[in-house]
């Protein structure tokens, strides 16, 4: 599938800002065998007076910029044409639950898509109890380690209901998994937890879904703005497998990435200080339109 994406994402000022020093993460990635960013283009308003790019521990670009004058709003827009390759799973080769700790201690890189990054605390998902009982009565001893991913992304599907106005960027996973209501981020993060809880290597995906359906198909829940999915480690023969509980699918060509990491934290589009009082308002656009 060949995509033309289009992102406004903006932040309007109760008051003006200055001195705001920003980190952002909206380039779509090029992926061996997975995706290839064929152009793009970031403009941000005010111009920046500094900017710089540099790569993270995970491996994505990422640019710094700073704005030194007073501004009363921030505008940032991306284009870019991607090309999305089919990499579905034809089989399951993951292993029984029980076995998963042998694979996992068989791996001896620290790379950044090596598995141990992946298992422990991270800044926003720490051990949450009701999670980690949710996530037992799904595990059986006869699953492999995809058969129970599978079955929590579909559990979780069904348990939840999307609502944007439920929750915020900073909802946590336990209040999210209360409220059984949210975004993709909270169906995302509840979903980490209760795997890694498991023993399961999980993580986070950012990126962008089509926003036009293929043609007789229900349009994906998210695609208005960044979506967000998981990541499965499923032993060293299949490797890392991507979900969408949002949506209860394997992420396919539908799916566009910009970056991984651990949770929202590692992979947040924009992050950044700035010098304020009073509020803000963000706003949001995406389109991702397929070529013929």
């Amino acid at each position: 599938m060949l995509y033309d994406l289009s992102l406004h994402m903006g932040y309007i000022y109760d008051t003006p800002a200055s001195g705001a020093r920003h980190i952002m993460r909206l380039m779509p990635l090029s992926l061996p065998n997975r995706q290839r960013l064929i152009a793009g283009s970031i403009k941000v308003l005010p111009t920046p007076d500094e900017q710089a790019h540099f790569t993270d521990f995970f491996e994505h670009p990422a640019t710094s910029f700073l704005v030194r004058a007073p501004h009363e709003k921030l505008d940032i827009r991306m284009q870019a044409r991607v090309q999305v390759e089919s990499h579905s799973i034809t089989a399951d080769f993951s292993p029984l639950l029980a076995e998963l700790p042998d694979e996992i201690a068989g791996v001896w890189s620290l790379k950044p898509d090596a598995p141990h990054h992946f298992l422990g605390n991270s800044p926003r998902l720490l051990e949450t109890r009701a999670i980690s009982d949710y996530a037992k009565v799904r595990a059986e001893s006869s699953l492999t380690v995809l058969q129970i991913a599978t079955a929590l992304c579909t559990q979780i599907y069904r348990d939840f209901t999307y609502d944007a106005e439920a929750t915020t960027v900073d909802t946590t996973p336990l209040e999210a998994f209360q409220l059984k209501s949210g975004v993709c981020q909270d169906f995302v993060h509840v979903m980490i937890l209760a795997l890694r809880s498991l023993g399961i290597p999980a993580g986070y995906v950012s990126g962008f879904l089509r926003t036009i359906p293929p043609p007789g198909k229900e349009r994906l829940e998210g695609a208005d703005a960044m979506h967000a999915w998981v990541r499965v480690w499923c032993g060293e023969t299949i490797g890392w497998v991507e979900l969408d509980p949002t949506n209860n699918i394997p992420a396919g060509t539908d799916h566009i990435v910009v970056a991984y990491g651990r949770d929202y934290s590692d992979v947040a589009p924009v992050i950044g200080v700035l010098k304020s009082y009073g509020g803000q308002r963000a706003v949001q656009a995406v389109d991702v339109v397929p070529l013929s």
